[in-house]
């Protein structure tokens, strides 16, 4: 969306003029009132307002043209009813900042018109997508999955037996409104200090808020009403979700962060307990989504673990939703080694148990000529693409520049490039539907009238 700052080169004062504030209305009916109240008051002592009113402006109709009389009485009139608004706004933003809240009115307004999106991934790739998403709209829903045992929110999982809040917490920093100052606070981490060493203030900070409220859910509501944030972040579950791969050599292997280090070739993944139970709020955003977005992100530690809670993969394969899958830019050593666009798809469908959970896939169609050597001394490489493959599969292709540009030849994805990606696709998919339904009722229309 564009700057309210740069976009409206307008008068201070007639700001409050951009249709979407719901103000002017309001100033209206206090301006209205004001005048009935008034003639009320003068018709009450007998004072026939209506009356002289209508005697003096016969007389100065005897000696001034009809034209000049309407001017003088727009501009006169005009001239009280501005000052009036300015005086009142002035009243109002007394120790406030006039231009940022305005922003905020405009920005409100329309992002609260936007589409409802639930967006379903973990990990960094998740928080990237939140970062571009919340400048669309402020209807959207994160679905984070709760897999994750390693690091800070492993031991905070293993010794105070909360749900892990890594995840959740960096999709709480992507989508509050001051996003660098939050950003610093929730992931700054401690370097020093017994028992706070490796932990991060943010898993700190709703594990604490965990232990006052009761569960997860409640302090990630209440923590997202203190950081204002835009939107919400859902747990997928509030089980003690285990994830378990077995690996194509035979091996089971368990834990989020033990299967990339196992280094062999997925063959499923499944979770401990098997029957994990979604959280009753995901599935009523599912239900009630316009746009589902898969991914980015690790496709077995991030994205697929969310699937495997049957009732989630359920509704999204039944919603009526438009349904995108962001595709990896690189594969994932341990993880994705040698995939290829339709393996991503193919694995989601597999795990999810059906083809109807993406409609098509949203991949990146330009790479630096100067790709930095670290990717293949890691063994990771670009994720090719293979048409043929996506075509049996029924899932449409969308290719757009998706990495931030820059001259070192790291590939990362740039949160605004997808955003704007997606959205376009969407509008279009819906402009589409849009056609066909209005070419469906002429064309029943007709059949009527013959």
């Amino acid at each position: 969306m564009m700057n309210f700052r740069n976009s409206m080169r307008i008068p201070e004062d007639a700001k409050w003029l951009v249709p979407g504030l719901q103000v002017k209305r309001w100033f209206a009916l206090i301006f209205l009132g004001t005048v009935l109240m008034t003639l009320g008051v003068l018709i009450l002592f007998d004072i026939k307002p209506v009356f002289y009113t209508m005697e003096f402006i016969r007389k100065i109709a005897m000696n001034i043209s009809t034209e000049w009389l309407a001017f003088a009485f727009v501009m006169f009139g005009a001239g009280i009813f501005f000052k009036g608004w300015q005086k009142t706004n002035l009243s109002i933003l007394d120790g406030l900042d006039n231009q940022s809240l305005l922003e905020n009115l405009y920005r409100r307004r329309k992002l609260n018109r936007g589409p409802k999106i639930v967006a379903v991934g973990g990990g960094t790739g998740l928080s990237m997508l939140l970062k571009g998403i919340k400048h669309i709209t402020n209807n959207v829903t994160a679905v984070v999955t709760v897999g994750d045992d390693g690091g800070s929110s492993g031991r905070l999982r293993e010794e105070m037996g909360v749900l892990p809040p890594g995840d959740i917490r960096n999709c709480i920093a992507a989508l509050a409104d001051d996003e660098d100052l939050v950003t610093k606070l929730f992931q700054y981490r401690f370097k020093t200090g017994e028992g706070l060493e490796g932990h991060s203030f943010g898993n700190l900070f709703l594990t604490a808020l965990c232990s006052i409220t009761g569960d997860m859910v409640r302090a990630v509501k209440e923590s997202s009403n203190v950081l204002s944030i835009r939107g919400r972040v859902l747990p997928s579950t509030l089980d003690d979700m285990k994830l378990v791969a077995e690996m194509e050599d035979g091996r089971i292997i368990h834990g989020e962060s033990n299967i990339p280090e196992a280094h062999g070739k997925i063959k499923r993944l499944f979770t401990d307990p098997d029957n994990c139970r979604a959280l009753d709020d995901v599935i009523a955003a599912i239900r009630d989504a316009e746009l589902i977005i898969l991914g980015p992100g690790s496709l077995y530690t991030s994205v697929i673990p969310n699937l495997l809670i049957k009732e989630i993969s359920h509704e999204i394969a039944k919603s009526n939703a438009k349904k995108i899958y962001v595709c990896n830019i690189m594969t994932q050593p341990g993880e994705t080694d040698g995939y290829t666009v339709s393996d991503h798809v193919n694995a989601l469908m597999k795990h999810a148990g059906s083809r109807r959970i993406i409609d098509a896939v949203l991949v990146n169609d330009f790479m630096p000529s100067n790709l930095a050597k670290k990717y293949q001394l890691s063994g990771s490489y670009p994720v090719k693409l293979d048409i043929d493959n996506l075509k049996k599969l029924g899932v449409k292709l969308f290719p757009k520049k998706l990495i931030e540009d820059n001259k070192d030849g790291l590939v990362r994805h740039s949160s605004n490039r997808v955003a704007r990606a997606i959205y376009y696709w969407y509008r279009k998919q819906h402009k589409k539907d849009r056609n066909l339904f209005l070419i469906h009722k002429e064309t029943e229309k007709q059949g009527c009238n013959v």
